[in-house]
């Protein structure tokens, strides 16, 4: 049986109070009604699109965990951190984002998205790229949704923290990179200093 405007205005406000990352069009399928219907009860009810409220939630559940570099700094939106351990990245490939004639992503983009989650994971005031070995796996085209995965697999013998970050698009991987990090708060070893040697 369909519901009423009012009390369908209330289910989606208590669904999207419970998962904030919930797409228009998984709640269009939930309430039975058109993902143009879902948008207009958000626009009455001012509840903000998806990468928003994503947005939203980063800002406070984020913000005093990312320390290296500003969220919006961050190329793509952080939906999950643990400092020094895993972080996870979501990034819309638009029109911007892509090669007019070929519709296929600009590297650069998948590379930066990969490359800041890194920056992003090391929980220190200070963190650099010291060095990066990447590896585009498939072409990611306009409209895709690529996931990025960061894990913190170890240190350098320099005492570099490695970060190895996987990006999919949906469960088939399209870039993979192992990041060197530089940090300033590494712990020192007798004679050693703390500067950059990049």
């Amino acid at each position: 049986m369909r519901k009423s405007k009012r009390e369908r205005q209330r289910l989606l406000q208590e669904t999207i109070r419970e998962n904030p990352f919930i797409t228009d069009e998984e709640l269009a399928e939930k309430f039975s009604v058109s993902v143009q219907t879902i948008r207009l009860d958000r626009l009455e009810l001012s509840i903000p699109e998806l990468r928003e409220r994503i947005k939203n939630v980063a800002r406070q559940s984020f913000a005093d965990k990312v320390r290296a570099l500003p969220l919006e700094e961050v190329i793509g939106d952080i939906i999950d951190i643990e400092p020094d351990a895993s972080a996870i990245s979501i990034f819309d490939v638009k029109e911007e984002h892509v090669f007019r004639r070929t519709r296929i992503a600009r590297g650069h983009h998948l590379f930066a998205q990969a490359n800041s989650l890194a920056v992003a994971v090391i929980h220190d005031e200070l963190a650099l790229t010291a060095k990066a070995t990447i590896r585009f796996v498939r072409q990611v085209k306009e409209g895709e949704r690529v996931v990025a995965k960061a894990k913190v697999t170890g240190k350098t013998a320099h005492g570099r923290t490695i970060v190895e970050v996987n990006s999919y698009v949906g469960q088939e991987l399209v870039f993979s990179g192992t990041f060197e990090m530089y940090r300033s708060n590494i712990e020192k070893k007798d004679g050693d200093s703390n500067e950059y040697r990049g």
